[in-house]
């Protein structure tokens, strides 16, 4: 059986460009340019990586980065493109035979994906996807690349590797999917690992785990590492130099220490400055008035099989979220944070009358009634009080409905008395107020979701909650899939709603910068139960609980 050390002294020359032993940048590209028809996506950029360095490629969506990045292994779709894109040993990888570059893409440049989750194959176990690629690459047998496949996943910090090697995808956690990913491309030793927003989707602490063994593994391989981001914090933590990117185009380079000291180009600037800051009326409960929602020993619990005989005859529970109280008021925001798994979104769902719970819980002084009347009458007007802004808005916005069906979609169901005009008008009125306007999108009410930027389609959402004129908006990581400009400007958004109609937000986050910005109060919430709970103040500057101070903590890492 060939080990993962033994491969490793097979080729002495590949060896000696993967330690850096060749003069000259690794990955030196030049002029590049990349067009889909007509239209230049991609305008004469050009960089180099060293042997062994982090080079950091940043700018907000539709900057071209990642364009930048699939365009150097001709995987930009229908793409023309020009220019030199030099790979140590190998040549211009832009001029390379298919059967030649085949060779390269997963071998000597691998690639990470931002979600694991539609990158890894639904219908075969991890360790198989791992195995998989060494059979390809390096021409093990199906044993022994499977035993090769766990050693790989052991080294990425995968707990029981064997057992994880056997579980599919949808059976790891967020950050242990994305470990996973790591492990396949470093299947076949790459001098080069390109890294596509590789923790966009993970919580703070995960996040810091995962850049943590990406820089150990880089250290411990000799691979250079091309970040694609659009996270300065991130970067400022992890890489050794930056390229910033702008509508294709490359304005600024330099050291991580040059470019945070003193940006020189006005859009870094902007990027650099664009945290979430704090804009919000401070109110006392008592002027707050009367609750809109009331949590009082909430428990949500799910049926599970139990193993063995006893599951023939009964089933047990997994408690979700257990013991929860809250009270949220007018003008109000309460911040729930907590990892993947802690209950947040559960909480929220119950909130929503969407899953069954136990325990107190009132929207507007009435409880929900059970799942088998959820569709009554009584439902629908509490319904329309509680509305739901998500965290993906490409996902919950139907691609087949234009603009004015979605957001007329809450009047036809909870005012369908409305005549066809007023509906139209009150839709155009609520799209103004969320900053989209006919004027700025000509014949706007006939779009299409696809039509829209991320912040745009997240705008429609909430235009698409408020359109009802609810009193409480339960927000589920409204802003962790936008840059961070977007997420600013939304954040602003939402606390001038606030301040104008006196709405009340439940925020589910995972970002501590976020409930600084936001919240009025905090819930910090551990496998079901809340550990803290008390003012922003209170829970972010003086922390008592230990998981609470690491969650604050993992944040000032991030952001320091």
């Amino acid at each position: 059986m060939r080990s993962i050390r033994a491969r490793r002294g097979a080729d002495d020359v590949r060896n000696s460009l993967r330690r850096g032993e060749a003069t000259g940048p690794l990955l030196r590209v030049r002029d590049l340019d990349v067009r889909f028809g007509s239209k230049q996506v991609v305008h004469g950029v050009g960089f180099d990586v060293q042997p062994g360095e982090k080079l950091a490629l940043v700018g907000e969506s539709g900057s071209g980065k990642t364009v930048t990045a699939l365009a150097l292994l001709r995987l930009a779709g229908d793409a023309r493109v020009t220019g030199r894109a030099e790979l140590a040993g190998r040549g211009d990888l832009l001029q390379l035979p298919e059967r030649e570059l085949l060779g390269v893409r997963g071998g000597d440049i691998a690639m990470v994906f931002q979600e694991p989750m539609t990158a890894l194959n639904p219908l075969m176990a991890v360790g198989e996807q791992v195995a998989e690629v060494l059979q390809l690459k390096e021409g093990l047998g199906r044993a022994a690349a499977l035993q090769a496949a766990v050693e790989l996943l052991a080294s990425t910090g995968i707990a029981e590797p064997e057992r994880r090697a056997k579980s599919f995808p949808h059976q790891l956690s967020g950050g242990q999917r994305q470990r996973a990913m790591i492990a396949m491309a470093l299947a076949s030793r790459p001098r080069l690992l390109l890294a596509d927003e590789p923790t966009t989707a993970l919580d703070v602490t995960l996040r810091g785990q995962i850049l943590e063994l990406l820089s150990q593994l880089q250290r411990q391989t000799g691979m250079a590492v091309l970040l694609i981001t659009h996270d300065l914090q991130l970067v400022r933590r992890f890489a050794d130099r930056v390229a910033v990117m702008e509508r294709g185009a490359l304005v600024e380079q330099g050291t991580v220490a040059q470019v945070f000291a003193a940006p020189q180009h006005p859009y870094t600037r902007r990027l650099i400055a664009s945290t979430p800051v704090r804009d919000v009326v401070e109110v006392s409960p008592e002027a707050a008035g009367e609750p809109i929602a009331r949590a009082r020993g909430l428990r949500v619990a799910y049926p599970v099989a139990l193993p063995g005989v006893r599951g023939w005859l009964r089933r047990g529970e997994y408690v979700a979220v257990r013991g929860v109280d809250f009270t949220i008021r007018p003008a109000q925001t309460l911040g729930v944070v907590g990892e993947s798994g802690s209950g947040k979104s559960t909480l929220a769902q119950a909130l929503l009358g969407l899953l069954p719970s136990s325990g107190e819980l009132a929207i507007a002084g009435q409880a929900w009634q059970a799942p088998a009347q959820r569709n009554s009458a009584h439902n629908q007007r509490l319904r329309r009080q509680v509305q739901v802004v998500f965290q993906d808005p490409f996902a919950s916005l139907s691609p087949r409905l234009t603009v004015e069906e979605i957001v007329g979609e809450g009047l036809r169901v909870h005012a369908p008395e409305l005549p066809p005009a007023e509906r139209r008008a009150r839709v155009v009125a609520m799209l103004e107020e969320v900053g989209l306007g006919d004027a700025q999108f000509p014949g706007l009410l006939g779009r299409y979701p696809h039509e829209f930027s991320g912040g745009q389609r997240q705008r429609l959402a909430i235009a698409r909650a408020l359109i009802v004129q609810p009193q409480l908006l339960v927000l589920d990581e409204p802003t962790s899939a936008l840059d961070v400009t977007i997420q600013q400007q939304v954040l602003a958004l939402l606390q001038r709603l606030q301040r104008e109609r006196g709405l009340a937000y439940l925020l589910i986050t995972h970002d501590v910068a976020v409930v600084r910005a936001m919240a009025h109060a905090v819930l910090v919430m551990k496998d079901g139960e809340v550990v803290e709970a008390g003012s922003v103040q209170q829970v972010l500057d003086a922390p008592r609980h230990p998981y609470t101070q690491r969650l604050v903590a993992a944040a000032l890492d991030d952001r320091s």
